[in-house]
């Protein structure tokens, strides 16, 4: 367990207990609370939010050249790298991944504010072309205030990722981890706390607002000083946030839910195919947006490459995060764990052979945690209910297909469009594929890789907006446009 548990959170730049309502955190391997975690209450909130506008106009921070502020990005990349381990044991006892996977995840945060620190110091403003007796330029300016509001899967990457760029852009952030996990984020907002402080720079440009979406979320899209909201979670709660900036006119970024194809044609790689689809699904325990979640196989080789591939996920090696054997941990929570077991019945009920899994695990080492076997599943057609709903937990679905026609209209016949995987070696196919796919983000002849400076971006009911990638900053600006004279004679109107 780890040593340091945070409890008290950052409100306004100092650190105490919250006044809202106590939230245990437990964990999901064991089913012990680690620790129990005040929220914060809509009043501080509002102080936060208070707080943050001053910081903004702080001459120390307004004032400061982006280079300098790439210094501060720079310096939180080192802190987080240096905690890694601490963030990387939090990270796993708060949500049951794999310490190789939370290790990850703390070193992408870090490589995130890195990169968004080299950006800002290259990041040019633009000398437009004149069209008249004037020079003229489009600068950018920080938003202000700006909302952040991430889910519980993967905390710490999904808090750099909007922080990071609304750092670089001037702003201040108002930090919202899920209720069930908030450790992780209150240790990063602690480094990032100690940042500030080295360089003399307002603490409150960062509270750590932990809570419901009831209540801490809606606080904060609805406050009036906040400008900007960045979202990670499911579609329907980012359809209410969507409604509630349309109504405040400000920007939103949402990045919602999927239900993404994974696609292995008949020439592909069986090996690579069959490592990339697991990794695809089961890592994370399949909780993840972009999990390939339906399989798609060419029907000359779906009965052999199926086969086997149940065969294979039957040996992966359930356990709790922190033993280097495991590669399946326990979900996030027990009632997260039940949701997806209500699934797998749905699917039965609609007719599904459950070829592996479908079940928790047995034996006393797993009774006390939130497991499920990893499952695949198939008879089903892509309009059913299990085909169509996100699932979010280790649950395959895999399908035939005849011909490239009707896998597309397959692969498309869906409400997502966030991610996608094709296993080929064929380079054409591969990129016909990825062009008539509809998903933000195509992998061909891998799964879920990610970098900083690729953006990252959802079709359809997936998303709205673009994180990531050099215009991750521009993102959390606004755009003003500079008009210089350069006529010594008077405006003709009057003539």
């Amino acid at each position: 367990m780890p040593h340091d548990i945070p409890t008290d959170i950052l409100i306004a730049g100092q650190w105490r207990r919250g006044a809202g309502e106590p939230v245990d955190t437990v964990d999901p391997a064991t089913g012990q609370v680690l620790a129990t975690v005040h929220s914060a209450s809509a009043d501080e909130v509002d102080e936060a939010a208070r707080a943050a506008a001053l910081a903004v106009e702080d001459p120390a921070w307004r004032e400061l050249l982006p280079h300098q502020r790439a210094r501060l990005l720079y310096r939180i990349a080192e802190l987080t790298e240096e905690a890694a381990g601490e963030l990387a044991a939090l990270q796993t006892a708060d949500t049951g991944k794999t310490l190789t996977e939370t290790k990850a995840l703390a070193l992408s945060a870090a490589g995130t504010f890195r990169y968004m620190a080299a950006a800002l110091e290259t990041a040019e403003e633009t000398l437009t072309p004149s069209r008249g007796p004037y020079v003229t330029m489009s600068v950018y300016e920080p938003i202000g205030v700006v909302g952040a509001i991430n889910p519980w899967n993967s905390p710490v990457a999904s808090d750099a990722q909007k922080i990071a760029p609304a750092l670089a852009g001037g702003n201040a952030v108002l930090l919202k981890p899920a209720a069930w996990t908030p450790l992780v984020s209150l240790a990063l907002g602690r480094l990032i706390h100690r940042a500030l402080g080295e360089f003399s720079l307002p603490t409150a440009l960062l509270s750590v607002l932990p809570g419901s979406g009831r209540v801490v979320g809606d606080a904060i899209v609805h406050h009036p000083l906040v400008a900007r909201i960045g979202f990670t979670g499911g579609t329907e709660t980012g359809r209410s946030i969507a409604k509630a900036a349309a109504s405040k006119l400000i920007p939103a970024s949402l990045e919602l839910g999927g239900k993404s194809p994974t696609i292995v044609r008949a020439d592909a790689d069986i090996e690579q195919a069959l490592a990339g689809v697991m990794f695809g699904i089961f890592s994370s325990t399949g909780q993840s947006c972009i999990a390939g979640s339906r399989l798609f196989v060419a029907r000359e080789i779906y009965d052999s490459f199926v086969g086997e591939l149940v065969e294979r996920v039957g040996k992966l090696r359930v356990g709790p995060g922190t033993d280097p054997g495991t590669q399946v941990g326990p979900m996030v929570h027990h009632k997260h764990r039940d949701s997806v077991a209500a699934y797998v019945d749905l699917a039965r009920s609609e007719g599904a052979r459950v070829l592996c899994g479908g079940r928790a695990p047995e034996g006393d080492a797993y009774q006390d945690g939130a497991y499920y076997l990893p499952t695949v599943l198939d008879g089903l057609p892509n309009t059913s209910r299990t085909c169509q709903e996100e699932i979010f937990g280790p649950v395959l679905v895999a399908l035939p297909y005849d011909d490239e026609d009707d896998l597309v209209r397959q692969a498309n016949d869906s409400v997502f469009g966030l991610a996608c995987g094709i296993w080929t070696r064929d380079h054409r196919a591969a990129w016909r594929l990825a062009r008539r796919i509809e998903a933000g983000t195509v992998w061909i002849n891998t799964y879920k890789q990610f970098s900083a400076s690729t953006p990252f971006s959802g079709m359809k009911d997936s998303g709205l907006g673009t994180e990531k990638g050099r215009d991750a900053i521009r993102a959390y600006q606004r755009q003003k446009s500079l008009y210089w004279g350069t006529s010594d004679a008077p405006l003709p109107w009057a003539n």
